[in-house]
């Protein structure tokens, strides 16, 4: 079953990436993702890989692995493969559907668009990084 649109931008808004962007900019984000179902145990990243997009699973969990280790389980709302999107780099764990599970995809240049039509896109984005890596500096595990 497809997502509306307000479901698309209801679930985009609830993605802590994409905290802080506007209802105009979460609808420009909606407008270029598409939909994509996976089959249980389908490897969705793969480590090392240089990612082409971004994904925020609408439905079912992934795990993410590195090297072996089992290191999160994500759900709906939850968002993976922006940071090779972001630096082109290759991708630093693989990610794998635990049973089916669908997700917003949007590919990287889609992204770059979107950031170039509302700036703002951009600027939330920054500063959800920017306390990501905040805490993961100020954490007592660093």
């Amino acid at each position: 079953m497809t997502l509306a649109d307000a479901s698309r931008i209801e679930l985009l808004g609830r993605c802590a990436l994409f905290v802080g962007v506007d209802d105009a900019g979460l609808r420009v984000l909606g407008s270029r993702a598409s939909e994509v179902d996976f089959p249980a145990n389908h490897v969705i990243a793969r480590q090392g890989d240089i990612g082409s997009g971004l994904f925020v699973v609408a439905e079912g969990h992934v795990r993410v692995v590195r090297d072996g280790r089992e290191l999160a389980r994500l759900g709906p709302g939850d968002f993976f493969g922006e940071l090779s999107v972001l630096d082109r780099m290759p991708r630093t764990a693989s990610v794998i559907a635990d049973g089916p599970t669908r997700c917003l995809a949007l590919a990287a240049w889609d992204f770059e668009a979107a950031v170039h039509e509302s700036p703002g896109v951009a600027m939330a984005i920054l500063r959800g990084l920017a306390a990501r890596l905040r805490e993961l500096t100020e954490s007592d595990r660093h």
